[in-house]
């Protein structure tokens, strides 16, 4: 056995090999409870357009590169990698919903190839909603979140919104068994001359029709949670009136989830500036801070003690940068969801699974993503308890703690390098590491361990295994992601 006087320099010497500064130490077993977060904080969007068919936005490098969209088939959900891969992920909720669901009308009987009637733009047949309650039963006690159409088609001759289109979607998703677990009444209302709503729609016309859609919904499935307002406006006001704060206050304290949407920029389909080179710096990351601290505030006024749920999200709106499906996009993935869990966020619900360049999956092929990767990773080694690192601001290194999943007493720290240099702190626990990286930021694909990812024959996942690591001085690469498990931790808030 080494001496104290060996180790210490043995310690000493792998920090100087390291090149890392700003060395500090970890203390795993003594990091106080954070919060809780549920137990599908991560969880993805299906958009609807995607179940019924459509035009969505066009990946980009599929010409011609004018055109904003591109046509798509109905999703195949009962497709046996889909299922594997989400099975994976799973429990998590499952939204069916976007801004083509405002306008999308449940069809009266099983058929396919109609036409939807006036005041609607798109058809959801009896047999692609059974598909999307067959899949969420396949994924591992998924649950599903969607919301309802708000076009004219759905109102009476005053404009008021009628509840029939919603409830033949739920008679019918009860009929087969199945269950909402949570529903915005629409999707972005703050959105609404642009999201199928009426002409003039405002804040009081939303107050309006919101009471009709709440006393429906606690008649017709009292289990199902109200989720709101489901906007994504970063600032708490509107020049046209339909603000979070005006929509809140319309609705608030009748809510059982205050819900929003947030997307740092927006890709050059429109019209977004966003460059790669940003994608790793610190005001990237810091994107979403102003969004969250607005609906806190306003979730404090209106409707305290309610969870926030971040409904939909992704680096960029309009289906994403030409990067966020590649390794690039996966530190701000990691980083929003430990970001997030920190802050008190119940729930993140990424935009898309599957569909154009922000979707964790390849839309044709359904071959994982750097991503879905990184997903896969969180889902197995962080768990639903939120732990404070403690570990003070460096610069070029990021670091998050949960307890570990399935692990009593365990912990896990995900550590995140966006830098261009060596990072290090000092641990003093044996760890299993699990580190993520590129040859090329810009990487459809990614290596854990120095080995790559990728389905292994019949589609079955690789073998997601750690590497034993000493207790000591921990390095991390430039630009590459670490989760640490420490299984011995023993920390009292995570038994």
């Amino acid at each position: 056995m080494a001496s104290p006087r060996a180790t210490i320099v043995t310690l000493a010497i792998l920090l100087a090999c390291s090149g890392a500064s700003g060395q500090q130490a970890i203390m795993p077993r003594s990091m106080p409870r954070l919060g809780e977060v549920d137990a599908r904080f991560q969880s993805y969007n299906i958009e609807m357009v995607t179940v019924t068919g459509g035009r969505f936005w066009k990946p980009y490098g599929v010409r011609p590169d004018r055109e904003l969209y591109a046509e798509r088939s109905p999703i195949d959900l009962t497709n046996a990698r889909l299922r594997k891969l989400t099975a994976a992920l799973g429990p998590a909720y499952i939204r069916v919903s976007g801004s083509w669901a405002n306008a999308t009308y449940f069809a009266d009987r099983d058929e396919s190839g109609r036409p939807p009637p006036p005041g609607y733009t798109s058809v959801l047949t009896h047999a692609q909603w059974r598909g999307v309650l067959d899949f969420a039963a396949a994924s591992v006690e998924s649950q599903i979140v969607t919301s309802f159409a708000v076009s004219p088609g759905s109102r009476d001759t005053g404009g008021a919104w009628r509840p029939e289109q919603a409830e033949r979607l739920l008679g019918f998703t009860h009929a087969l068994g199945g269950h909402i677990a949570a529903a915005e009444f629409m999707n972005e209302p703050d959105l609404a001359p642009q999201n199928a709503a009426p002409s003039g729609y405002d804040a009081a016309a939303y107050g309006r029709d919101f009471r009709t859609f709440r006393a429906f919904m606690r008649t017709a499935s009292p289990a199902t949670l109200i989720a709101g307002p489901g906007s994504i406006g970063d600032n708490a006001t509107s020049a046209a009136g339909l603000g979070p704060r005006d929509l809140l206050a319309a609705s608030g304290s009748d809510l059982d989830v205050i819900s929003y949407h947030h997307y740092g920029t927006l890709s050059a389909r429109c019209g977004g500036r966003g460059r790669p080179m940003q994608a790793l710096r610190e005001a990237w990351f810091l994107r979403g801070e102003p969004a969250l601290a607005v609906y806190k505030a306003l979730r404090d006024r209106y409707a305290p003690g309610r969870p926030i749920w971040l409904t939909e999200t992704a680096d960029a709106a309009c289906g994403g940068n030409p990067w966020d499906a590649t390794f690039l996009d996966s530190f701000r993935y990691l980083d929003q969801l430990g970001r997030l869990a920190r802050a008190g966020v119940a729930v993140v619900m990424h935009n898309t699974l599957s569909g154009s360049d922000y979707g964790l999956l390849d839309e044709q092929t359904f071959a994982p993503r750097p991503n879905y990767w990184a997903a896969l990773l969180w889902h197995r080694l962080m768990g639903a308890v939120v732990l404070d690192a403690g570990m003070a601001a460096q610069a070029g290194l990021r670091v998050y703690a949960h307890c570990a999943s399935r692990r009593s007493g365990g912990v896990t720290i995900l550590a995140i390098n966006p830098s261009g240099r060596r990072q290090a702190f000092t641990l003093p626990l044996a760890a299993m590491r699990y580190t993520l990286a590129a040859p090329r930021l810009q990487s459809g694909t990614v290596q854990l361990n120095g080995a790559g990812l990728s389905l292994r024959e019949s589609d079955t996942l690789p073998a997601i295994a750690g590497i034993a690591t000493a207790a000591g001085v921990i390095a991390f690469a430039p630009r590459t992601i670490t989760f640490l498990e420490i299984p011995n931790a023993a920390n009292p808030a995570c038994r």
